[in-house]
């Protein structure tokens, strides 16, 4: 009776603390699956959407926790990255549900098969951990307003970029420096990347040193978009723009090394190929490089022209001097596939590039597709991998392939879509 009567008072609580058009979290949404049928259904239907949920594509999720929701007459059932998870539970009528654990770090994709036929379902679902959400004790840092630099190398061109300090920064003391490429989208500090959030607990944790964050937008000229002059051309220039140009305005407000040492640059799609070839051109300012979903295609190349495109950097790493260092390659086999290249067998080749001359470095590679949420859900991982073994002592270390991967066979390409 004692257990009964626990029982209906939580209820009332969730039935208070909820109103019916109230969009809700997803704990609050799974803690509701459980004890209070009745509202959990109008907040699931105020928190994903009627037409989602008929559309077989309704999903939430925090720190691995996931709830899906599906409106069809038959049962169906739930497929994670082509595998079968469940078949939902029925709330009621033609309205299904299930809340169960996903695998955090990572992107996932799913589908339903109804009566034996695919339905809804989406690609690209970031399962953030937990060092991309807040935790208790762990100091936040501080995102300057948006700032904005008129440049001389691009003429004409302007462009906004942001500063984030963590809590520790300490004026007296140099600290380490990221650079990440379209800033822009790493203003907010939740959705969605949780980027700031990573940083810092990341540094809180002592798994990455004390930085300080540039996130610099593509630049304008007027209402002509820089993205592509900028990141996807092959030469130095956007190295030296960073170098004699933006970073020295930076310089200006906060104590940062100089080492490439202590230096890092981090980007996605074409600011993943830029990151690269920032360091490549300039080994002496940036050692540590992040590529998610690298354009490593023919984007900056011109049929008869004379520059050349990304898709050469898989050769050229097999045959030119080999750089000092340290890259993190994340990709996925739904990359595209395009009139530039084919982003998922690019990787390949440029990983098994950067293995066959002896480099450190990591390549990930998932489900995903065009797409920087696996990026995104990896970045506790990745920041944690780039930066392993950082001393705050020295200014210099030779990178080497760690043992693990000098063990491994090279990447192998097996076709799965086709029968032969």
């Amino acid at each position: 009776m004692k257990v009964l009567m626990h029982r209906i008072m939580i209820v009332a609580m969730l039935a208070c603390s909820v109103s019916a058009a109230d969009k809700v979290k997803a704990p609050e949404l799974i803690r509701l699956s459980k004890a209070a049928p009745a509202v959990f259904r109008e907040a699931l239907v105020a928190t994903l959407g009627q037409a989602e949920i008929q559309k077989g594509i309704a999903v939430i999720g925090e720190n691995g926790d996931f709830l899906w929701a599906v409106e069809n007459g038959k049962q169906p059932e739930l497929y994670i990255d082509d595998a079968a998870v469940v078949k939902l539970t029925r709330l009621d009528g033609d309205l299904w549900f299930h809340a169960g654990k996903v695998v955090t770090g990572r992107s996932f994709n799913f589908h339903y098969i109804v009566d034996g036929a695919k339905f809804g379902g989406r690609t690209d679902i970031p399962a953030f951990g937990p060092d991309s959400y807040d935790q208790p004790g762990v100091p936040k840092g501080t995102l300057s307003e948006k700032l904005t630099h008129t440049s001389q190398m691009y003429e004409g061109m302007t462009s906004d970029y942001w500063i984030y300090v963590p809590a520790q920064y300490d004026p007296n003391v140099p600290a380490a420096l990221m650079v990440w490429h379209d800033g822009q989208r790493l203003v907010p500090r939740e959705e969605p990347a949780r980027l700031q959030i990573a940083i810092d607990n990341l540094i809180h944790q002592k798994k990455i040193p004390v930085m300080i964050q540039v996130f610099t937008a593509p630049g304008m000229v007027g209402t002509r978009a820089m993205r592509a002059t900028q990141y996807d051309t092959m030469s130095d220039k956007f190295a030296r723009y960073l170098r004699d140009e933006l970073l020295p305005e930076v310089y200006k407000k906060y104590n940062i090394r100089k080492d490439g040492y202590s230096r890092g640059i981090a980007g996605y799609s074409s600011g993943g190929i830029s990151s690269f070839t920032v360091a490549w051109f300039q080994p002496d300012q940036f050692t540590r490089v992040l590529a998610q979903i690298p354009s490593l295609v023919s984007i900056g190349w011109t049929p008869g022209g004379t520059n050349e495109g990304g898709n050469m950097y898989p050769f050229k790493v097999r045959r030119e001097p080999k750089r000092n260092i340290r890259v993190y390659v994340q990709d996925g086999i739904n990359d595209g596939e395009q009139q530039w290249g084919s982003w998922p067998l690019q990787a390949i080749q440029f990983a098994n590039g950067l293995k066959l001359r002896g480099y450190d470095f990591k390549l990930s590679y998932g489900t995903g597709t065009h797409n920087d949420n696996d990026g995104r859900a990896k970045v506790p991982e990745q920041l944690t991998w780039l930066w392993r073994g950082y001393d705050p002592a020295k200014t210099e270390q030779v990178y080497e392939m760690d043992a693990e991967e000098k063990a491994k066979p090279l990447f192998r390409v097996k076709i799965f879509n086709r029968d032969f």
